[in-house]
């Protein structure tokens, strides 16, 4: 297949990169938000957590999303995957997402080691998502005539 005919796909996959860095961003904050209202033990909204789980469940859609343009974009324009660091750099980004979103699900006093779990995951993830996204460039440079 041409690249003409999966231009879309390309425009698909840019928004929703720029979208999961922009969520990354946003759970960053709100996160940080929850971290200094539980350690100076002052209240927090009590739509913050609300919040925070939504948008990350936005941003596990969307990285799911990306997976799978990924796959199929290489699929149908190279017939194969593994062209490039890419592939391994977006299966990490991938499973630290799910990693993370998991181990929020399993945040309470009782678990202490989820909380841990959950915010060393998203620091690794920042490396994640700096090397998906150099990685990335050098796959779109493939693309463009």
């Amino acid at each position: 297949m041409n690249l003409p005919s999966f231009l879309w796909l390309w425009k698909i996959a840019a928004w929703s990169m720029g979208l999961s860095l922009l969520a990354y961003l946003l759970l960053t904050v709100t996160g940080i938000w929850m971290f200094r209202a539980r350690k100076t033990r002052s209240s927090r909204p009590s739509w913050l957590r609300s919040l925070h789980y939504v948008i990350g469940a936005c941003m596990v859609s969307l990285v799911l999303l990306l997976l799978a343009i990924g796959i199929v974009g290489t699929l149908g324009h190279f017939g194969s995957l593994g062209h490039s660091s890419h592939l391994l750099a977006g299966l990490i980004v991938v499973g630290l997402v799910l990693l993370s979103a998991g181990s929020a699900t399993q945040i309470s006093a009782k678990q202490a080691w989820a909380r841990s779990l959950h915010i060393g995951t998203n620091i690794v993830l920042f490396a994640g998502f700096l090397w998906v996204s150099l990685t990335g460039w050098s796959v779109v440079q493939k693309y463009l005539p």
